[in-house]
């Protein structure tokens, strides 16, 4: 049955700071505010398409949503709570961590919300100042402690390669993710902006975003400390489309940027199996639905593998976990298919 979410997006209505990296027209691909039929419309074309209830959430995106007027907030839960009872599991938001507190999460929890997401950032309490984010972690942390006290679902997003940051520093800050035990995680590279102050550093040589292969080797360590510690990453490298495209200026933005993370996770396995064994047609067991990810884009990998005489085929295996292949001795001279 498909995943079906419904994504609503109320571009800088409630953001106190406008950050140095942020365009919010850009990334939601919006520059008014949501209205009431909006909401039905989009939560009415979801209902039509086959979807698992218990799976589908109307997510409320794009503007510290907890810092909105309180009437606009009312506004947009109350537009989506009937579909609630019509095929929605719950509603989901994000905001900010500093427009978290008591009253806030009861008007939240009386209206229908059940995960909340928090634009953290960063651990960091000098990147957060460079990047003029307006909060502290210990103000991350505080929230998150709140949310949880509430029941709510708790999500953290986190950027790479931000302003002042390191690569270090991002590590750092998915390990201080790690003990505050989200149930979610998203990770944003940081790109450049046309019309932020980030554009501005970046023209005058102030600040230099990491490189694509700089960021998906970080993302790859990241996605994969948060999968040893039961934390999903739902989202991994910046959405396409909306204006990002247009608006793009530098930085590792990639369409399928979380593939190319994925790639590089099972190509860094895979390269220690292989590490001593002597050429030769081996075959390498992944996870089902993990075969294109580890042969790489456009066979990447194998194409490497092949280059130092090992010939590999892919099978997914039920008993290989993700990201845990395992490699046997493969007689290809059976003429068994290589993954493509």
């Amino acid at each position: 049955m498909k995943h079906v979410n419904v994504s609503l997006f109320v571009p800088h209505l409630g953001c106190p700071h406008r950050c140095i990296f942020c365009d919010q027209t850009a990334i939601s691909g919006a520059g008014r505010p949501i209205t009431k039929e909006e909401i039905v419309s989009a939560c009415e074309t979801a209902l039509r398409s086959p979807h698992d209830p218990e799976n589908a959430e109307i997510a409320f995106f794009g503007g510290s949503f907890t810092a909105v007027n309180r009437e606009v907030q009312a506004m947009c839960l109350e537009a989506a709570a009937p579909y609630l009872k019509k095929g929605f599991s719950g509603i989901r938001i994000s905001t900010r961590p500093d427009a978290i507190d008591a009253d806030t999460l009861r008007f939240l929890k009386e209206r229908g919300v059940t995960a909340i997401e928090l634009g953290a950032q960063s651990m960091d309490d000098r990147v957060l100042s460079l990047n003029e984010r307006g909060h502290t972690a210990a103000d991350t942390a505080a929230a998150c402690r709140l949310i949880r006290s509430f029941g709510f679902s708790l999500g953290l997003q986190m950027m790479t390669g931000l302003y002042g940051s390191a690569c270090e520093t991002d590590l750092a800050t998915a390990r201080a993710f790690i003990e505050l035990q989200p149930d979610t995680v998203r990770i944003y590279p940081t790109v450049v902006l046309r019309n932020t102050a980030l554009a501005k550093l970046y023209e005058s040589g102030l600040y230099s975003p990491p490189a694509l292969s700089q960021s998906v080797s970080l993302c790859a360590k990241l996605l994969l400390s948060f999968h040893e510690n039961g934390i999903p990453v739902i989202r991994l490298g910046l959405h396409s489309g909306g204006n990002v495209d247009e608006n793009y200026m530098a930085g590792p933005y990639h369409p399928a940027f979380c593939e190319l993370c994925e790639n590089e996770i099972y190509r860094q396995k895979t390269e220690a199996l292989l590490a001593s064994l002597p050429p030769g047609a081996y075959t390498l067991h992944v996870a089902p639905g993990h075969a294109s990810k580890a042969a790489g884009q456009k066979r990447a990998n194998l194409i490497a593998y092949e280059t130092r005489g090992l010939r590999l085929k892919i099978r997914e295996t039920p008993n290989a976990a993700a990201y845990e292949p395992f490699i046997t001795e493969s007689d290809l001279s059976r003429k068994e298919n290589l993954c493509t």
